[in-house]
């Protein structure tokens, strides 16, 4: 489970930063910064954040609004960031995913002294200095906070999609390469969103078969 641990290797404000959406065949990569500004968080907002894959939507949703209320209560700092579909095929995942970051990070209303990335890969030139830390959603309060930021705010958006795009069950897959995705392909074709880059999606652009 997530602890100060991480934090307590560095002075001044220490943001965590992570990422959700780079698997999905449709949609933005996001990327969610957070930076607690005190160690007097709600104790229930501690006591259950952990890698935003391993939540339950309802808790994750629950510990998305208590961050929400924490960074009202002028006890913590977020920010996210976005790279679409568009700038993830001309730069590939890997890039608009750290274009999403940088974008997150600048979101903060205070620079960070250092800033913790989920993950084996730094992102270049960014606007403090960065370490890596793979699985560090489950070890560092500020990389989990992070990731459930970035996961319910992309599924929303996701959801968003799905009243657009009705056919491809967004709202339950998130945009991965479902049975339900699928068919509404071969029912309907792609969407503007989907990731033309991406190995399925190209396929079916070159032969209408997926």
């Amino acid at each position: 489970m997530p602890n100060w641990e991480i934090e307590d290797n560095f002075s001044g404000i220490v943001c965590g930063i992570d990422e959700a959406g780079r698997g999905p065949w449709v949609g933005s990569v996001a990327a969610g910064a957070v930076a607690f500004l005190t160690r007097d968080i709600n104790p229930e907002l501690l006591q259950n954040l952990n890698d935003s894959k391993k939540l339950a939507a309802a808790k994750r949703e629950r510990l998305y609004n208590l961050i929400l209320a924490e960074a009202d209560a002028g006890r913590l700092i977020y920010g996210i960031g976005l790279a679409s579909a568009a700038e993830i095929d001309r730069l590939n995942i890997l890039q608009a995913t750290f274009l999403a970051m940088h974008r997150a990070a600048e979101k903060l209303t205070v620079t960070p002294a250092h800033a913790l990335i989920d993950g084996n890969r730094l992102p270049a030139d960014f606007i403090c200095p960065t370490s890596c830390y793979i699985g560090g959603d489950g070890l560092s309060y500020s990389i989990a906070a992070a990731s459930v930021i970035a996961k319910v705010y992309r599924d929303r958006l996701m959801q968003k999609l799905a009243e657009q795009y009705p056919f491809y069950g967004f709202e339950k897959n998130a945009g991965y390469g479902t049975k339900d995705h699928i068919e509404g392909i071969r029912a309907h074709g792609l969407t503007p969103q989907h990731r033309q880059s991406y190995k399925p999606i190209k396929q079916y652009l070159e032969t209408k078969q997926i």
